[in-house]
């Protein structure tokens, strides 16, 4: 399970090669999940006077910077790194789906409001949510349960996997994985492996947002089963995310401004993070209830340990 000291540095000297870029000895990225408890403390003891604006800024911010991040990546190793996580993505997504709604079943959860739970922690959390939520006709209130519930468990993940991930002697390689796997929003898949440090936040964000193109495929079966006439949304910033990449991997030449793009992004994401925490407050855990939250938290628990267990044993890897 555990190769070694001389194993996991050989492993790491790899990776750090995969992604140029990453400069192990560096400075870590900014956006680590202290930003975030800035904005949970100011979303617990402030009223937010704008809310709404907040949380469309938060979106967008996250797919501009996540895009931004691109310009630091080279796209070999990406689409290697995607490739590696997509039969565990699609295993994955499907086992969580039927778990998902086993619990919500049992727990007696709405159904629209068990699927949207499911759907957010098998795929990308609020994306996923906001993707399939007018496919499946789901009310502003399934809506706001789903998210609020999927939010709670993804503030909890950027504090707790990097602590997990050291407890358990994981190498940046496996945490990136795993976090792409268990993690429900990019915006905390980032922010959890920022703070484990380069080669997992590479890795993490890429195979994070493979996981996220399912969100098309799961909109189409949603609106076939439903017979809905909702647009499918695409994710586009996926498509600009690879874009990015390919063009620092052609262009060499143009790295200081790649270079220089890439650490907006860095910025960008700092922000994000914040606003993400201001969301968070004692309304949000109210309008949740204890059952959707007891069927988000059971799920990710099951997801979470799956995923580790493979990864820590070997039976997974990028």
């Amino acid at each position: 399970m555990d190769a070694g000291p001389s194993a996991k540095a050989d492993s790491l000297h790899e990776q750090e090669h995969i992604f140029p870029g990453n400069d192990p000895g560096g400075e870590r990225p900014g956006f680590t999940p202290h930003r975030t408890s800035g904005g949970i403390v100011y979303g617990f003891t402030a009223a937010h006077p704008f809310q709404l604006e907040s949380k469309r800024l938060a979106k967008f911010l996250l797919q501009a910077s996540v895009v931004a991040l691109g310009f630091g990546m080279n796209l070999h190793q990406v689409l290697q790194a995607g490739r590696s996580g997509f039969l565990y993505t699609a295993v994955s997504i499907t086992l969580a789906m039927l778990i998902g709604l086993g619990f919500g079943y049992l727990l007696h959860v709405g159904k629209k409001s068990a699927f949207l739970i499911s759907a957010g922690t098998a795929i990308c959390g609020g994306s996923a949510i906001a993707a399939v939520g007018p496919i499946a006709d789901a009310s502003e209130e399934e809506m706001a349960i789903s998210l609020g519930a999927v939010f709670i468990l993804n503030s909890v993940a950027l504090f707790l996997f990097p602590l997990l991930g050291h407890v358990f002697h994981m190498t940046q390689a496996q945490f990136g994985l795993w976090s792409a796997l268990a993690i429900h929003d990019t915006s905390s898949v980032v922010g959890a492996t920022a703070k484990y440090g380069p080669t997992a936040l590479a890795i993490g964000t890429t195979i994070k947002l493979a996981r996220a193109l399912w969100i098309v495929p799961l909109s189409a079966v949603t609106a076939i089963t439903l017979k809905s006439k909702a647009r499918i949304q695409w994710p586009w910033f996926v498509l600009l995310f690879c874009l990015a990449a390919l063009l620092n991997t052609l262009f060499p030449a143009f790295n200081p401004a790649f270079g220089a793009l890439n650490h907006l992004g860095k910025i960008g994401l700092t922000v994000t993070l914040f606003l993400i925490g201001t969301g968070l407050n004692k309304e949000t855990i109210r309008l949740v209830g204890a059952r959707p939250l007891l069927q988000g938290l059971a799920l990710w628990i099951i997801v979470g340990a799956g995923t580790l267990a493979l990864i820590l044993f070997n039976w997974i890897r990028v």
